[in-house]
């Protein structure tokens, strides 16, 4: 009912000709009260030549008005604007009664159109002042009525500086009026004690329980656009613990049309507080890098080849053929490309192990570009699949790369990840081995075949991001392997601009890596999602220890033994310098590799692998005892 009875006011809008009837009243009254304060307060003032004057005066004051519109302002969302419309409005008025009353007493000599100047700088003060505090006046009170109608909120700003104070101003334009702003928050102790639009500034630690409970404080909005996320997960945290929802101001450069919405205030995520600033590529030569191209990507259904496929929807290519052999989730692309209208897409359900269905495809869309992201990705299930983890990783890509030699595809680009460094398990030996095949490729035919070597994503499928929530929703624990494990992460955006910025940088044989800052602790991280999800740890969470997986390793590396790295022109991205490899020996070995069509001989694929990768070192794995045999071949040589 309430909600009926505040959509029914907010829908009904006063007549702007009423508006300015009301605006000609108020003229009218305080050209009276002119004459009133002209005289001290007597009556001892010509009251005919008064009451003739003011037809005239309203009558000015209806050309000033309809000059400026100020009439066809909505009151009771009076704002600055509408203020200077209405000064200039009455100085037009003010300037209409000087000209006449001049030209009166020089020529006419009429009494109409001769006003005392003293009457007419009065008028214009009253009239400012009159106008603007009726519709102010008009304003508050429709806000203090809707405000009985709608569920507000009451919260504070912390930083009180450009961008608090252009968050402020968005909270108090916004017309549904759902925050109540009551103070601002600020590190600056120079700020602190003071106040802005009389509203006090508090320091950090002066948000207490006392001062949450007496404010009924519900909300902080974070308005600062350098803070460090370190500094940012403190202030969450403790805020937090006050039972306090925190929400933030996204950055300038995405705020529509450079104009900052309330809508645009959002619940902080996790990707703000990784720990180091987003990696930003903007290259206008993509645009001509995918100009009327077929893109071909496999694995177009998961998390990255999903992401990439979006990202490359934005351009104007000629074809995209998305390529997975999940149908389920290759559907709900198609028909999330569907809902947005792009139409030149064709969806191709296929498996990259089989080659002749492979070759059909390459062959009826002639790709220029392929993107590879299929690829089976989970570490202890490969562990315990060695033959699926080659026959998708080593011989899907093998078949890939090579119809796209045979078809003449422009650029192939390879995603890899950091578990091809120096390897601890099958599947981090299974990427690796792709990446060296690629290499062995890059002089034959005219592909180019670049690599893109990233950590992990943030909130892909099968990642810890959603698997921390579903374990907080469930009450905890939370489950960590080891409590000084550490990952590089960035979000899927993040890596799937990396790797279209690849595409258009890399001439051929390069691998890509990035900057990624310094790597977070998976605790850390868990941690952090306790306190975003407004719980606390161990009180409302606990974390549990499992110990390491098989095949895990504590610390990732983004660059193998013997690799180093050449700077690119964009500060977050490098070259891997690999190291010389004897391409025909390699071939041979991985067709070796590929050739084992028994999923019952994992020994035998893991011994196969290790050969081939001398780095690949099993870690807690089953596969250890073939490290300790090739220990001791070294020794006996």
């Amino acid at each position: 009912m309430k909600n009926k009875i505040l959509h029914n006011i907010s829908q009904k809008y006063a007549s702007r000709w009423l508006v300015l009837s009301i605006d000609l009243l108020i003229v009218t009254i305080t050209f009276f009260i002119s004459y009133f304060i002209r005289f001290n307060f007597k009556f001892e003032f010509d009251f005919n030549s008064m009451l003739i004057q003011i037809p005239f005066v309203v009558f000015a004051a209806i050309v000033s008005f309809i000059a400026v519109g100020s009439h066809k302002g909505v009151v009771r969302f009076t704002g600055f604007k509408d203020i200077i419309n209405i000064i200039i409005g009455v100085n037009i008025l003010a300037t209409l009664l000087i000209v006449s009353t001049f030209f009166s007493r020089k020529y006419i000599q009429n009494e109409i159109f001769n006003v005392p100047g003293s009457i007419i700088y009065i008028h214009l003060l009253l009239n400012i002042f009159f106008l603007i505090g009726f519709k102010l006046f008009i304003k508050s009170m429709y806000n203090a009525l809707s405000s009985d109608f709608v569920d507000t909120k009451k919260i504070m700003i912390y930083g009180a500086g450009n961008n608090g104070m252009i968050t402020y101003d968005a909270i108090s334009n916004d017309p549904k009026k759902s925050y109540i702003v009551i103070g601002f928050i600020d590190d600056n102790e120079s700020k602190v004690g003071k106040k802005i639009d009389l509203l006090p500034v508090y320091n950090l630690k002066s948000i207490t329980p006392e001062l949450v409970s007496k404010n009924h404080l519900e909300e902080v909005i974070v308005s600062i656009q350098t803070i460090d996320p370190p500094r940012l997960l403190n202030i969450t945290g403790y805020l937090f613990d006050l039972g306090l929802h925190v929400k933030i101001v996204p950055p300038v450069q995405h705020w529509i049309d450079g104009d900052l919405s309330i809508g645009q205030i959002k619940n902080i995520k996790i990707e703000d507080l990784l720990g180091r600033e987003p990696i930003s590529i903007i290259n206008p030569t993509l645009i001509n890098e995918y100009e009327n191209k077929v893109i071909l990507i496999t694995g177009a259904a998961g998390s990255i080849g999903s992401e990439i496929s979006r990202k490359v929807s934005l351009y104007n290519y000629k074809r995209l053929i998305l390529v997975d052999n999940a149908e389920s989730a290759l559907y709900d692309v198609q028909q999330e490309f569907n809902s947005k209208g792009i139409s030149n897409i064709e969806i191709v359900v296929a498996d990259v192990r089989n080659k002749l269905r492979i070759d059909q495809i390459f062959n009826q869309h002639k790709p220029n570009v392929v993107f590879h992201a299929a690829a089976y990705k989970h570490v202890p299930l490969m562990e315990n699949n060695p033959y699926e983890a080659v026959s998708v990783n080593v011989g899907g890509t093998k078949n890939v790369t090579d119809i796209a030699v045979k078809h003449g595809v422009e650029k192939f680009v390879l995603i890899s990840t950091d578990k091809a460094v120096n390897p601890t398990n099958v599947m981090g030996a299974t990427k690796r081995t792709a990446e060296l095949y690629v290499t062995c490729l890059g002089e034959k035919g005219k592909t180019r075949f670049i690599t893109t070597r990233f950590g992990n994503v943030l909130g892909s499928n099968g990642s810890v991001i959603p698997l921390f929530k579903k374990q907080i929703e469930k009450g905890g624990p939370i489950t960590v392997t080891h409590k000084d494990i550490t990952r590089y992460f960035m979000t899927i955006p993040e890596a799937c601009q990396l790797v279209l910025e690849a595409a258009a940088m890399g001439t051929g044989g390069e691998i890509f890596v990035f900057d990624m800052g310094e790597p977070i602790k998976i605790f850390t991280l868990a941690t952090n999602m306790i306190i975003l999800s407004g719980l606390r740890y161990p009180d409302d969470i606990e974390i549990k220890i499992t110990g390491l997986r098989p095949g895990e390793k504590i610390y990732e590396e983004l660059l193998a033994d013997g690799e180093n790295t050449k700077r690119t022109y964009h500060e977050k991205i490098m070259i891997a310098k690999t190291r010389n490899i004897d391409s025909h020996n390699l071939e041979e070995q991985i067709n070796k590799l590929t050739s084992i069509n028994s999923a019952t001989q994992p020994l035998e694929i893991v011994s196969t692998l290790k050969a081939l990768i001398p780095e690949y070192i099993s870690n807690n794995s089953t596969f250890e005892v073939l490290d300790d045999k090739k220990n001791k071949n070294r020794i006996n040589n």
